[in-house]
């Protein structure tokens, strides 16, 4: 019974005294009476998800003996001596550009496919412990952990699987090997925030001169035994591979997240190969509604076309505008990115880079300056049991664990925004309260234009944040977002408009 009905009642004299008195008690407490927050829809994130989720954007790097061979994927016999950066090898370089484009971490390759470890491992020769640079004293990886820590960025490691030095890789002291690496990555240069597990594995290689090719099959790594130990090591580590266990790739190194962007995929289908190719990297790129596993997607991509310096891809550094639409399909699709940038023979992140990286900071922060939000009045066609704990404000208070939402069963809704004046509208940005799971399926967003309703962007998934590029700027006194399909009810927790 609402106030409004109750009070129509108390105004009719048929009604006795007693009778309006019962009723007024029995009105004022079913008004008072809570609402049930939405129930979960599972699967959900853990608490480091979230928290990895809130990082938004980090740098890989890439810096090996291929730096300086030319190559990509080294083969296994290189020289130790190959590796030889300059006296201006600077990982504080590093670490400062990669600060100041607004990146908040660093994945860095402490051993790739060729098998050479850039710290003093005692586990192999194939080290920079042999290499005439500094006279064998060098440790890269503690040089960049060192330098992470200076400029506050989380610090990450890639240890690749595949080792095409090892005469052992394929048999099981070569498991041993591996983990022996990681324990020592682990103890050494804590804390590590992600690990990466690349999927290349097995093939052509050195292996200690036996110069053939080793197929491994899929269960050779052990790999639940093998996450165990770095959980172990590390608790609150975030693990990265093409299905999890707790970020998966996006299907492509192009820069861009699905549209769908589900966080859920079914990990048996890939672990088993149920899916494989194409089918599978299309599969990684959109997730899938009802997955039964939360594993949300990462986007790599490089800042230049190969993933180690080429000095001949100087004149091929991705522009920032490139960059601004990398951001937006991948970040702004409710993803991660990781940003490849290679440093140099001179162990410095080339001038290209660095000039590229910090006008694309320039450009995010320009874009996204001023948010307009809060000169506008905020409104819904309906909000959870008539309750101010759900209604349309929780979209605006900046307080990312309050939210909108509507009753059980509607799975619709409309956000409106009208301004006192025209706004120039470019961007609108979403984020859905996850914690409760992904549900959103399709909205779009419309400008009042000569007085009727204009679509002027769409989309599928919303998930963590989702940044709408209107269809081209828009001057307008009103915008809305029709949520057109749902899981179940939406549950909105920020609204952004630039």
């Amino acid at each position: 019974m609402t106030k409004s009905v109750l009070l129509n009642i108390l105004k009719k004299k048929e009604f006795c005294k007693a009778t309006t008195l019962i009723l007024l008690i029995y009105g004022f407490f079913s008004c008072s009476k809570s609402v049930a927050p939405p129930e979960p829809i599972y699967p959900l994130p853990s608490e480091k998800q979230l928290a990895w989720h809130e990082l938004e954007m980090y740098a890989f790097i890439h810096f090996t003996t291929n730096t300086f061979t030319d190559l990509e994927w080294g083969y296994g016999d290189e020289d130790p001596n190959v590796f030889n950066p300059g006296p201006e090898f600077d990982p504080n370089q590093w670490a400062k550009v990669i600060k100041d484009a607004g990146l908040k971490g660093i994945v860095f390759t402490c051993k790739h496919h060729d098998g050479f470890a850039l710290w003093p491992s005692k586990y192999t020769e194939h080290s920079v412990k042999n290499s005439r640079w500094m006279n064998g004293k060098g440790d890269v990886v503690r040089a960049v952990s060192d330098a992470c820590k200076k400029y506050g960025l989380k610090f990450g490691v890639y240890l690749s699987p595949w080792d095409r030095n090892r005469a052992d890789y394929g048999s099981p002291s070569y498991v041993e090997y591996y983990r022996n690496q990681l324990k020592e990555v682990f103890t050494l240069y804590e804390p590590v925030f992600e690990m990466w597990f690349d999927g290349a594995n097995g093939g052509d290689g050195y292996y200690g001169g036996a110069k053939e090719k080793r197929e491994i099959n899929t269960g050779y790594y052990n790999w639940p035994e093998t996450i165990d130990l770095v959980e172990e090591l590390e608790p609150e580590i975030i693990l990265f591979s093409d299905f999890g266990p707790d970020v998966r790739w996006c299907g492509n190194e192009e820069g861009y997240a699905g549209d769908p962007n589900w966080s859920m995929i079914n990990k048996d289908s890939i672990e088993k190969k149920l899916i494989t190719g194409k089918e599978k990297k299309a599969y990684l790129n959109k997730g899938r509604p009802y997955g039964t596993s939360f594993i949300p997607a990462e986007v790599d991509v490089s800042i230049r076309p190969g993933w180690f310096y080429h000095a001949n891809e100087d004149t091929q550094v991705k522009s920032p505008e490139e960059l601004f639409d990398i951001y937006l399909t991948s970040v702004g699709r409710g993803s991660n990115l990781i940003l490849n940038i290679p440093p140099d023979r001179r162990g410095l992140i080339h001038e290209n880079d660095v000039a590229s990286l910090l006008k694309w900071k320039e450009l995010i922060n320009e874009r996204f300056a001023s948010n307009l939000v809060g000169q506008g009045k905020i409104s819904v066609s309906s909000y959870r049991g008539g309750k101010d704990t759900y209604s349309a404000q929780k979209m605006v208070d900046e307080n990312k664990d309050t939210y909108w939402a509507t009753d059980d069963g509607v799975q619709k809704g409309i956000i409106e925004i009208e301004f006192p004046e025209d706004k120039k509208i470019s961007y609108l940005l979403i984020q859905e309260y996850i914690r409760l799971g992904q549900r959103v399926k399709q909205f779009n967003v419309e400008a009042w234009e000569e007085d009727k309703w204009v679509e002027v962007g769409n989309g599928a998934t919303i998930g963590y944040k989702r940044i709408v590029r209107l269809n081209s700027p828009k001057l307008t006194k009103k915008i809305r977002i029709n949520i057109l399909d749902s899981k179940t009810c939406p549950l909105i927790s920020n609204i952004e408009i630039y």
